[in-house]
């Protein structure tokens, strides 16, 4: 299994020519910003209180369209 950070992606230009210290700019300028959108895409975990790690759940509510047991006409 390969892991998806092992994949490198592809850099091709495709029209003029650019120097080799044109492309070391670009690649800081792009890989600066993956790594800051990176770091502002990370979720922050809900804090939960222990209250709500103890609280049970509400109960559902009663069905009206369902007669009560086997008396129901």
């Amino acid at each position: 299994m390969s892991d998806e950070r092992d994949e490198r992606p592809a850099l091709e230009i495709i029209r003029g020519s650019a120097t080799e210290e044109e492309l070391a700019a670009l690649i800081a300028v792009v890989s600066d910003a993956y790594a800051a959108e990176e770091s502002d895409a990370v979720a922050e975990e809900p804090v939960m209180s222990a209250w709500t790690r103890t609280q049970r759940s509400l109960r559902t509510p009663l069905r009206r369209d369902i007669p009560w047991g086997r008396f129901a006409g």
